[in-house]
């Protein structure tokens, strides 16, 4: 149950993400790994700057949705290219 939690956020953040950064994604597998990432470097950052860990699945998904579009502006700097 826990790994169906993960991907559903994942999937929710990846698409979230690709429409704040005016992109159509890197595809649904890609995007789903992009929100689970940008779950945990969201938690990290949250962490960091002294927010607690716990929230339902809205704040859940907000904090995935700011790792994830740190996380595709990271990846588009690397790259050099947006998706499509």
């Amino acid at each position: 149950m826990f790994l169906i939690w993960w991907i559903i956020v994942g999937l929710i953040a990846g698409w979230l993400t690709g429409k704040l950064m005016k992109g159509s994604g890197y595809g649904a597998i890609m995007d789903i790994i992009v929100g689970i990432a940008g779950a945990i470097v969201g938690g990290f950052i949250m962490r960091a700057v002294g927010f607690a860990g716990s929230g339902g699945m809205i704040y859940t998904i907000i904090v995935a949705v700011i790792g994830a579009v740190i996380l595709t502006w990271i990846l588009r700097l690397i790259t050099g290219r947006r998706a499509t």
